[in-house]
């Protein structure tokens, strides 16, 4: 049996041990640090780099100069925070008031040890030893209450990497309609560009909404039925079952917040007004949402009328009408080609054309059945076949 001096010198030794282990993982984030600063093609922690390498931007260090609020660090949230932070995202306000818990193990960064914390304070820790050059705000409050809320606006009107600037984008990372309808009512009343995401309750179905305030429908102009039943949406939950309990799902869905994010900051590609995902069948839909007139959120329709007269106000371009000219033989007699065929023949011959999906076009229609008035007509005469064979056989 060990003596107590041992113990003591065993104690002592792993202690030296894990102080050296320590002070060595200190020196490697220094060095990564300052490796991360030095913005150049040749430094592998640069960001977005194959973004210039390709073409596709000329300047993807202006990724810096951005800031991004995060509402909600769950399933999506997360992984959207960590994508943003290893992308070299200026800044990032992360907004949640969830605790880490066993459960949220299948997130890609939550760690065990970890259980119990704030999920935004657990977030903020791990986030800085991937980048520690993104400046970081966390927020552990519901942004739903009275109180919260308006701290919530000030921080989006003034939470930007320059002092007293609005932030440049929100992200809307939730899993209720209330705080959705909150971030909504935000960003209308402030005139703040904002991308929605959700994931459904069966865990294999998500989408995201790029919404421009007055531009393109708000999240109550066409509300999901629970919202406009008024109906309470916890009937929608099933005990023992959390949509974000698959991260496949909620990883897809986060690449394309983070993509349609990127695109729109460095302004590259097309910016998607809406994207769904089904994964039981592949389907990826896609839309464009006007805002509606009839919206029930005031500053919405606010928004609409600030947008229609800024663009009344714009000078408008003149659209030349194009001619279209015969087409004409190249030969002395002037032969000209005209089709005696109407449209309404055309269509006709042409069929039903079916309804497709953007994108899909056809290439042939069958024609549709005509019918040739001259051809002869036989009359049914009434009489049984053995009387017409009769009356054959006397010719």
């Amino acid at each position: 049996m060990a003596s107590i001096e041992d113990l003591q010198k065993k104690i002592q030794e792993l202690e030296r041990e894990l102080k050296e282990e320590r002070s060595k993982g200190g020196a490697m984030r220094t060095k990564i640090a300052q490796m991360s600063s030095e913005v150049v093609d040749s430094n592998p922690y640069s960001r977005l780099m194959a973004l210039k390498r390709m073409g596709i931007v000329d300047n993807y260090e202006k990724i810096r100069d951005f800031t991004v609020a995060v509402v909600g660090v769950g399933g999506v949230g997360s992984v959207t925070a960590e994508m943003l932070t290893r992308c070299g995202i200026g800044k990032l306000l992360l907004f949640d008031y969830d605790k880490v818990e066993l459960a949220n193990m299948n997130r890609l960064f939550f760690q065990p040890h970890q259980a119990g914390m704030s999920k935004v304070e657990a977030a903020e820790r791990t986030l800085k030893e991937i980048n520690p050059d993104v400046e970081f705000e966390v927020y552990n409050y519901n942004i739903t209450t009275v109180d919260n809320f308006n701290h919530f606006m000030d921080k989006i009107r003034k939470g930007g990497l320059k002092k007293d600037t609005t932030v440049d984008l929100v992200l809307s990372c939730v899993d209720n309609f209330e705080a959705r309808m909150t971030i909504n009512t935000a960003c209308n009343e402030i005139g703040q560009t904002w991308i929605e995401s959700g994931v459904s309750e069966n865990a294999v179905s998500g989408h995201i909404q790029f919404i421009i305030p007055g531009e393109t429908s708000c999240f109550a102009c066409a509300p999901p039925l629970v919202v406009a039943t008024n109906t309470d949406e916890k009937t929608l939950k099933r005990e023992g079952v959390c949509a974000a309990s698959l991260p496949t799902t909620m990883a897809i869905v986060a690449g394309f917040l983070v993509q349609n994010t990127l695109k729109y900051l460095l302004k590259f590609g097309d910016v998607t007004y809406y994207l769904g995902y089904n994964a039981l069948q592949d389907f990826f839909p896609t839309m464009a949402m006007k805002p509606n007139p009839q919206c029930d959120d005031n500053h919405c329709k606010r928004q609409q009328k600030i947008f229609q007269q800024r663009e009344a106000s714009k000078p408008k371009e003149e659209v030349k009408e194009k001619v279209e000219e015969a087409i004409v033989h190249d030969d002395e007699w002037g032969i000209e080609l005209v089709s005696e065929t109407t449209d309404e023949e055309l269509k006709q011959a042409q069929g039903d054309m079916p309804t497709l999906t953007k994108g899909v076009t056809v290439a042939y229609t069958k024609p549709a059945p005509t019918r040739d008035d001259n051809a002869a007509q036989v009359e049914d005469s009434g009489e049984s076949l053995e009387d017409l064979m009769k009356k054959m056989q006397s010719i």
